[in-house]
């Protein structure tokens, strides 16, 4: 990737970082942890790869998103903001009574989702019925998740996986969030999923596995599932609570919101981060 292009989307995310931050202190409440490890791949989807329109979010050969860990709908509602789907403002009403913007994506309220999910491992069904329905009807749109780690410890997740491989639905590209902690801890203690490459691979998919914080990986990944025969099924590397001291690698911000104090601080951290980049 051209180094201006890549420090541009760079950016972008930290832009949607402070986006991240500034909803949940608002809100009192919500994921930051899983929020911040995501958003990158979000922001790259949104600003490099996928065939969207903010002034058409219903255009009929948009390419589709899922955001199956609906927990982090803070990240997607970030960087929709920052690709002009709603008015940046509207973060500050995370939550709130009326609000478009809730703890999980609404996809009869908020321009640009695709998917109410929230139910972890719905939103990957819902995914791979998209890409069966594209090949049904001769769309040529190509159908984007992201699962957590956590997550693909739901049955229903392979019952999916093994529908995608069986039908080779090669418009269908699953990023697993992989930074190795969920809400009880880490994946390994909790209930472990433990060679994830294998796992899908045995699902039919092709697997890359590569850093979910880097932009130039994830763009190497998505150029390599363009020629894919299979789904495929990116098993990326990321910090949870990426980009703020902090949050970063520690379990107790799965789901907790920053006081006044902690808030100053991490967007001070974002806010220095964009400065140097200026």
């Amino acid at each position: 990737m051209e180094k201006a292009a890549k420090k541009e989307l760079e950016k972008i995310a930290l832009k949607a970082r402070m986006g991240i931050i500034e909803s949940i202190h608002a809100a009192k409440a919500g994921h930051p942890g899983g929020s911040l490890s995501c958003v990158d791949i979000l922001t790259y989807l949104y600003f490099k790869q996928m065939n969207v329109d903010p002034n058409n979010p219903d255009m009929a050969d948009r390419d589709r998103f899922v955001l199956s860990k609906g927990h982090a709908a803070p990240a997607l509602y970030a960087v929709l903001a920052q690709r002009g789907f709603f008015d940046e403002k509207e973060l500050l009403n995370l939550r709130q009574i009326g609000s478009i913007l809730q703890g999980h994506p609404d996809l009869k309220k908020i321009p640009g989702v695709d998917m109410s999910t929230g139910s972890l491992g719905q939103g990957v069904s819902a995914a791979v019925g998209m890409a069966l329905s594209a090949k049904h009807f001769g769309n040529d749109f190509k159908v984007y998740s992201i699962l957590g780690d956590g997550e693909i410890e739901e049955g229903q997740v392979w019952e999916a996986a093994m529908f995608a491989g069986n039908r080779k639905l090669d418009n269908l590209i699953l990023f697993i969030d992989n930074n190795n902690l969920q809400i009880d801890g880490t994946v390994e203690e909790v209930n472990s999923p433990h060679p994830i490459d294998k796992k899908f691979e045995a699902f039919g998919f092709d697997v890359l596995i590569i850093n979910g914080n880097d932009f130039d990986e994830i763009e190497d990944a998505l150029n390599k599932a363009e020629k894919c025969t299979k789904p495929v099924a990116i098993i990326a590397k990321t910090v949870k609570g990426k980009g703020v001291s902090y949050m970063e690698n520690a379990v107790n911000w799965h789901g907790a919101a920053p006081n006044d104090e902690l808030f100053e601080q991490a967007m001070a951290e974002l806010k220095a981060a964009y400065a140097e980049m200026e």
